[in-house]
């Protein structure tokens, strides 16, 4: 029986990882040039294995197997079904930009980005520190060579090494906190670092620095200033197809390490780490907001805008303990994880457009190569439009229930330091709203700058009006997701 319930606790990344490697012996034997084969499987692959992950979630059940180091949860499952099916999106969008690149000539880009997703499962599915940091590792490690993916341009290359070397750093930082949470607790596993943390019998001091540190790291994976250094060049540097890559599906294997390792493992430090991220919150809000306004590169504004938006995935995170008491916990991480849903949702949007707006020798990286694009693909900016009213907040799009429910979640406290952090954000958000609204002034009032048509492939198209519909639907209709995220997350802290 605990056989049994060891492989079903990983079926799914067992089979994506055989299918990897099956891919791989089978893309040397393609020739097309855009490796149709290859990018069936891989498609086919990633539809199975989001099947398999919303049929365990559905299910409700909490499994542990391997020794407890590994968890299926419907949080975590939730959490790798939506991260498959963006990765799948990532895909489709890319590989016309890919193609034209020369970035398809050894199947690398699919490869890359399954062991990517693997590393993504891992992290979510980790209850053992070194579960969790191996597929950290993979991650990365795999995002490294997706960024320098493009041999032959020194951008790629150059923000390749930067992220290397930033991300290596990153990765030490948190590495060591857990290594201080080990030395103090005894412990590996979430569950009893939670019960050594809550005994009191462990020196305060000795906690509060592991915890500063992991922190710090998380910090760095989300993007988090002042831990944002890397997001800007490494988004404008890197290919955007791989751009897309970093910026959607991994958020939520961050979101998920943040709820493993602060929550399921050192949810009784909450006072400390919360008032961490509340420097963290602000900051990213007050950077990432000012910094985008000054930006002319898209891609670079973007990155400042993640900055902001991760802004506000903390200040659900910092509302979930109010003065001990965590009756609140469950609607402020719930309202996180939407947030970073609903987040995901909209940036695959956002750079889907840029992908498909791009050509051979042509990037479409600077705002004004949106100039007059309603008149040369009404489908295209409206998408784009309805997307970026979304990262503003405006309603009744998806970003603004988003929005909304964390600081709802924020306010629930009654105390004077989250209304000044709730009107803060508020008025950060009406900071951002501008140069939102300004690359759709460009798209919708300014002259083209050129009279080429936009053209993609039908499924392109396809899952592209898909994107911008579920940005629209899920704001008219949010309750589906939350009360979704609102179950998932009491299953999991239950657990």
């Amino acid at each position: 029986m605990m056989n049994s319930v060891n492989w079903m606790t990983a079926l799914p990344e067992i089979c994506l990882l055989s299918m990897a490697c099956v891919i791989t012996l089978v893309d040397l034997w393609v020739t097309s040039k855009d490796r149709t084969l290859t990018y069936v499987l891989t498609l086919l692959t990633l539809l199975a294995v989001a099947v398999m992950y919303a049929m365990n979630a559905s299910t409700g059940q909490t499994l542990y197997g391997f020794g407890q180091m590994v968890v299926s949860d419907a949080m975590g499952n939730w959490l790798k079904c939506f991260a498959t099916l963006a990765v799948m999106v990532t895909l489709v969008y890319s590989r016309p930009y890919a193609s034209d690149r020369k970035m398809l000539v050894g199947g690398e880009l699919f490869l890359l980005s399954m062991f990517s997703l693997l590393g993504m499962s891992v992290m979510i599915s980790g209850n053992h520190f070194l579960v969790i940091y191996l597929g950290l590792e993979l991650l990365t490690l795999s995002s490294y060579a997706l960024v320098a993916l493009r041999r032959d341009n020194g951008n790629a290359t150059e923000a390749a090494m930067k992220y290397f070397v930033l991300g290596a750093l990153a990765s030490g930082f948190l590495l060591y906190g857990l290594s201080m949470m080990y030395g103090a607790t005894g412990s590996l596993e979430l569950s009893s670092v939670f019960q050594a943390i809550s005994s009191g019998h462990i020196k305060h001091q000795v906690l509060v620095l592991g915890v500063v540190f992991v922190v710090c790291g998380i910090a760095f994976k989300l993007g988090a200033a002042p831990f944002h250094m890397w997001v800007p060049d490494i988004y404008q540097g890197a290919p955007t197809a791989v751009t897309l890559m970093i910026a959607a599906a991994p958020k939520l294997a961050a979101f998920a390490m943040m709820m493993r390792l602060l929550v399921d493992g050192m949810l009784p430090l909450a006072i400390d780490w919360q008032q961490m991220m509340m420097v963290l919150a602000v900051l990213s809000l007050l950077i990432g907001n000012l910094s985008a306004i000054a930006q002319t590169n898209l891609k670079r504004m973007l990155a400042f805008s993640t900055i902001a938006q991760m802004g506000f995935v903390l200040i659900g995170m910092l509302s979930g303990v109010n003065q001990g008491n965590t009756l609140s916990a469950a609607n402020a991480y719930s309202s996180a994880m939407f947030y970073m849903i609903s987040y995901v949702l909209t940036t695959l949007g956002v750079f889907g457009v840029i992908l498909l707006l791009a050509r051979e020798g042509f990037e479409s990286e600077e705002i004004s190569d949106l100039a007059g694009l309603n008149q040369r693909s009404p489908l295209f900016a409206g998408v784009m439009a309805v997307c970026l009213f979304s990262l503003a907040g405006v309603p009744p799009l998806v970003g603004f229930f988003a929005k909304l429910s964390v600081l709802q979640a924020l306010l629930a406290s009654e105390q004077l330091s989250s209304l000044v952090l709730a009107v803060f954000a508020v008025l950060m958000s009406l900071v951002g709203a501008f140069y939102y609204l300004r690359v759709i002034k460009v798209m919708y009032f300014d002259p083209p700058l050129t009279a080429t048509t936009v053209s993609s492939q039908s499924h392109v198209k396809v899952v592209l009006a898909a994107n911008g519909g579920l940005v629209l639907l899920l704001g008219v209709l949010p309750g589906g997701l939350m009360s979704l995220c609102a179950v998932a997350v009491v299953q999991a802290l239950g657990t």
